[in-house]
């Protein structure tokens, strides 16, 4: 399961004059002003617990939503879950669902090894085995696979309802920051996209070794609404406290409908007031996302 998963796009680094500025700079609120100048038109809707731009300074690019450095890999992973050492790999958004099936085959597995091992550990206890050194390879086999398959199955359970969340290993622990704050089920969009988000979707391809996850890995859509421009205006004027500073360009949207094929259908889309007077009026449309429960 070795898969790329690094963020390695072109548009995330910093340009060379930049790059000689940033490291020139001593104080950090200099080198915030370059990162968000260069960060002004990315697709980035979260920030540090500081309000600050991800940036990393050892691979010397602005990170991407999700993206976080992998110590043991020393690279940044693209919507980065854990390391792990099993497979000596960080495991993220390009292998996510590789790692996921591989879960589920070595639980499978296990589970066929236990139940045909079953009668003859039946047999162990009643003394219908003969009495051979093989009755011992027997028991120590059932022992393997019923103490995999508990812990296989604890952690793919654990892992399923991650998907069914839409997080990461370490969003569950430190929740992404967004304009509005710290949420946990920021990058939620319902139980069947979230899925879809993983699997892709063609059904048909979520059981096998296929990559069909959606997006890029560096592309997320996220539960905030797409709001009118000159809403945006008025509610951030009203709400200074939640405004991140005149100083402070973050992006307010989520993915729009070109950007991301889960919010790609009609269904999950509401507009306010019949098409026909919009176009007329010239009037700008009211587009909200329809968020499953």
């Amino acid at each position: 399961m070795d898969v790329e998963t690094s963020a390695d796009d072109s548009q995330f680094c910093l340009s060379k004059a930049d790059k000689e500025q940033y490291e020139k700079e001593e104080r950090p609120e200099s080198q915030q002003e370059i990162l968000r100048r260069a960060a002004k038109d990315l697709p980035i809707y979260t920030t540090t617990a500081s309000r600050a731009i991800r940036y990393c300074d050892r691979c010397q690019l602005i990170k991407p939503d999700r993206c976080h450095h992998c110590s043991a890999c020393d690279i940044c992973v693209l919507k980065m879950d854990h390391h792990c050492p099993w497979v000596n790999n960080c495991v993220g958004f390009s292998n996510y669902k590789f790692f996921l099936l591989f879960l589920m085959y070595s639980l499978l597995y296990c589970l066929f090894v236990a139940a045909t091992v079953l009668q003859y550990f039946i047999k162990f206890w009643t003394n219908e085995l003969p009495d051979t050194h093989a009755k011992f390879h027997v028991l120590f086999l059932f022992f393997v696979a019923a103490m995999f398959f508990i812990s296989i199955l604890s952690l793919f359970s654990y892992h399923c309802w991650l998907v069914g969340k839409n997080r990461s290993t370490i969003e569950t622990f430190r929740a992404p920051t967004f304009r509005n704050g710290p949420d946990k089920n920021g990058f939620s969009l319902g139980c069947s996209k979230n899925l879809r988000e993983v699997f892709g979707d063609e059904k048909k391809y979520w059981l096998l070794p296929i990559f069909t996850s959606l997006g890029d890995g560096c592309n997320f859509p996220t539960r905030l609404v797409i709001m009118d421009p000159e809403q945006l205006t008025v509610s951030s004027q009203s709400e200074p406290a939640k405004s991140s500073g005149p100083s402070q360009s973050f992006p307010t949207r989520p993915l729009s409908e070109s950007q991301n094929r889960l919010l790609a259908s009609d269904s999950q889309w509401v507009e306010s007031g019949p098409e026909e007077e919009n176009v007329k009026s010239g009037a700008k449309k009211h587009i909200i996302v329809s968020l499953e429960s």
